[in-house]
């Protein structure tokens, strides 16, 4: 379903997914694609994302096999998301779980809470889009100094 177009799912997933497709239609078009179609598209924050780091992600994709880690990730997610779902169902995590979301983020703490065996703590990131790390550096930050300083206080308080 999250390649497929016409039930909700979007289009550069297939794209991404389908043997040899995306080096075939990629390949020499990294910028158009990246800047004129993903950042844009899937960031919330005006001008978070730089021409420098368009010009960085460029460079890494158009590298001879620049675009492996992208293609291997949405083949997996569409070949073993069965496999994985029932790995998470039998080994929940057993870690704290902080879920970081952007524009309420309630997709992310749900899925998180589905492979958590403990609490999930939620943060969600108003007007921050798909690239959280990229749109709000600083929001990310205190968000993870604040639950690991959490995580600090509370193995103190269980040492006593």
């Amino acid at each position: 379903m999250l390649a497929d177009v016409t039930h909700g799912g979007t289009w550069y997933i297939g794209v991404l997914a389908a043997p040899n497709i995306p080096e075939m239609l990629l390949s020499g078009r990294e910028r158009e694609f990246l800047g004129q179609f993903v950042f844009p598209t899937m960031s919330a924050t005006p001008r978070a994302i730089t021409e420098a780091d368009i010009d960085e992600f460029v460079r890494t994709y158009s590298r001879p096999n620049g675009w492996r880690g992208a293609i291997g990730l949405y083949q997996s997610m569409l070949q073993e998301g069965e496999d994985i779902a029932a790995l998470a169902s039998a080994h929940k995590l057993s870690v704290p779980v902080l879920a970081i979301g952007a524009g309420g983020g309630e997709f992310t703490f749900a899925t998180m809470s589905q492979v958590a065996s403990g609490e999930v703590r939620s943060v969600s990131l108003d007007g921050v889009g798909h690239y959280a790390a990229l749109e709000a550096p600083e929001k990310v930050a205190v968000a993870l100094l604040e639950f690991f300083d959490s995580m600090d206080t509370a193995s103190l308080e269980s040492e006593k």
